[in-house]
């Protein structure tokens, strides 16, 4: 599906341009006609991930850590805050890093959208409602999250973000807007980065037993990047300050999302039960009303017809 957006932008700025979620918004957003910075530390993003973007007209690498400093010089109309360690492989790995990008990150980029007066929107999570006593979870629900658990760097950096975002535009009278995604998968995602999606479909490729967590009953609510970046840019277009849910309200098990990309691989995998993280949530599922209603937006793409297109997208990778 297209995801390019034609907006009001002339020149947009995409920290954690290089990571998942953030190489596609790039792509939509030359795709749209608008010009591209793409800022990141490739701490977690590739450089494969835009190795097709480097030669089109329009699009600038900058290699920078937003939580220091940073300016550019040409006028920016757009900032999409993107960059964070978001997989729960890399913000284990980098708890520090995961803080300080929320935190200062998140002020030096604020601080870059207000000296430049750009519509700024941040990405915000489902982890920000922890392992949720409201379902399905809307805006207006304050959340259940452990502040000193081993998930805590990257909800409560999250969370902080949110803070530091409204704070901006109450003090300051910056344009921001805030997104909150909930488990985006595709293409480009990593094998190893411990999200469910891309470690069941490594595992089923390479005819590995495929590791459910707990016992598998677990929910979550799967978002097919297209879907995603489509919200992303609606709200980016909005005056929607949010935060707004962006996510598929349709609900999967972690066993049946096993078993689908154990029949969509054609894999001779099994299952092996694992010890279910601390505070993994029970359910996770968007309320979607308000991105509905105000950007007219809802994702289209079903998880079978998302799955087939990542699946292929792991065996064209594997291939090469």
């Amino acid at each position: 599906m297209d995801t390019a957006v034609p907006g009001p932008w002339r020149h947009a700025v995409v920290t954690g341009g290089a990571g998942f979620v953030g190489s596609h918004l790039c792509a939509a957003l030359l795709d749209g006609g608008t010009a591209v910075t793409c800022v990141d530390d490739f701490s977690t993003g590739s450089r494969e991930n835009i190795a097709e973007l480097r030669d089109r007209p329009g699009f600038t690498l900058i290699e920078a850590n937003v939580a220091e400093p940073f300016a550019i010089a040409s006028p920016v109309d757009l900032v999409l805050h993107f960059a964070s360690p978001a997989s729960p492989a890399d913000y284990l790995r980098l708890p520090l890093h995961t803080l300080e990008t929320g935190s200062l990150g998140t002020r030096n980029v604020l601080a870059l959208a207000r000296s430049h007066r750009a519509r700024f929107v941040l990405a915000s999570t489902s982890e920000v409602y922890g392992d949720p006593q409201q379902h399905p979870q809307s805006e207006t629900y304050w959340g259940n999250v452990n502040p000193v658990g081993p998930r805590s760097v990257y909800d409560e950096a999250k969370r902080f973000g949110e803070a530091l975002t409204t704070a901006e535009a109450g003090s300051h009278g910056t344009d921001t807007g805030i997104v909150r995604l909930f488990n985006t998968y595709g293409p480009r995602m990593r094998g190893h980065d411990g999200r469910a999606v891309p470690t069941f479909i490594r595992q089923a490729l390479a005819g590995e037993p495929l590791t459910v967590t707990g016992d598998g009953r677990q929910t979550r609510s799967l978002c097919f990047v297209d879907d995603t970046v489509r919200g992303i840019l609606a709200a980016a277009a909005s005056d929607l300050r949010g935060p707004v849910n962006l996510g598929n309200p349709a609900e999967i098990t972690m066993l049946e999302l096993a078993h689908t990309v154990i029949e969509l691989t054609g894999s001779r995998s099994t299952l092996a039960f694992v010890e279910r993280p601390t505070d993994d949530p029970a359910v996770r599922c968007p309320d979607i009303t308000l991105a509905r209603g105000k950007l007219q937006w809802e994702p289209y793409v079903d998880h079978r017809d998302g799955l087939r297109r990542t699946i292929a997208w792991f065996r064209r990778k594997l291939a090469a």
